[in-house]
């Protein structure tokens, strides 16, 4: 199958663009240089040149924080998204959007479900939710992947940024946000089964399977390392952010993905120093 992939230049692109290749699908990489998605016009002209199949849509704005007052936000995860799903719906390409927990406002203590009513708190998580909407709207042909606390070997994460400050006498995590981290190869892997399972469409979490906090989640990435690191937890309120986060997004993943523990293994042991 010829498969698209936007934002393929970027943490889970790269990821993707090598798992789909491996299941032998055509792979057309494509980023910024080849078009803006939130250029309708050079959007279409590209995407009915190279006459893919299906798009995997990664390209996004993913800066939590600046996105609570930078435009660009919800220019690239909402107009953007709309231009391609409007593209998708006119060639008849099957598409796949890539969202975020953060479509969720954490009051549950019960693992999401792809069904259960969406509610962000934050920019981000609307603009995404935005863009989920477009997906619905215009699409007949489409999967929602949403995923959460994304880390890989191609673009700054959470796991790199603990690595890097296990020196510090003493470090603070937040303790009172609980999700599920996600290797961008265990993402990409998932995304690959929907397409080659030629799974029912609709919306998906797609993210490790168990839950933690972020200071479990530093814990247990010192431990994997062998890191000996004087982790103390701390409370949302003592590390305030621009934007807020949800207190709660586990999501349901059907056992779409290893338990998290397991994956981080697996990425530690790929790292290059």
């Amino acid at each position: 199958m010829n498969v698209l992939v936007t934002g393929a230049k970027g943490m889970l692109g790269q990821d993707l663009c090598s798992v789909l290749d491996d299941c032998g699908h055509d792979v057309i990489e494509c980023g910024r240089r080849e078009f803006d998605v939130t250029d309708f016009a050079a959007a279409s002209k590209f995407i009915e040149n190279e006459k893919p199949e299906l798009i995997v849509h990664c390209a996004a704005y993913t800066n939590v924080d600046m996105a609570e007052e930078d435009p660009i936000n919800e220019k690239v995860n909402s107009i953007g998204t709309e231009n391609i799903a409007k593209i998708c719906a006119k060639n008849d390409i099957i598409l796949v959007y890539i969202s975020t927990d953060y479509v969720f406002d954490g009051t549950k203590n019960t693992p999401y479900l792809p069904d259960d009513k969406t509610n962000p708190i934050n920019a981000y998580g609307l603009s995404k939710l935005h863009g989920e909407q477009a997906v619905q709207k215009y699409c007949k042909n489409f999967y929602i992947a949403r995923t959460s606390w994304l880390y890989g070997h191609h673009g700054k994460n959470f796991v790199e940024t603990m690595i890097s400050l296990a020196q510090k006498p003493e470090l603070k995590v937040v303790d009172d946000q609980i999700g599920c981290p996600t290797w961008t190869v265990e993402l990409a892997n998932g995304i690959a089964d929907l397409i080659e399972e030629d799974a029912p469409y609709g919306v998906y979490h797609i993210c490790g399977s168990g839950k933690t906090s972020w200071f479990g989640f530093a814990k247990e990435i010192f431990k994997q390392c062998g890191l000996k690191v004087n982790v103390v937890p701390c409370t949302t309120d003592e590390f305030p952010r621009p934007a807020k986060r949800p207190a709660y997004s586990v999501m349901d993943n059907q056992n779409r993905c290893r338990d998290w523990k397991t994956a981080l293994k697996d990425y530690i042991e790929l790292r290059v120093d």
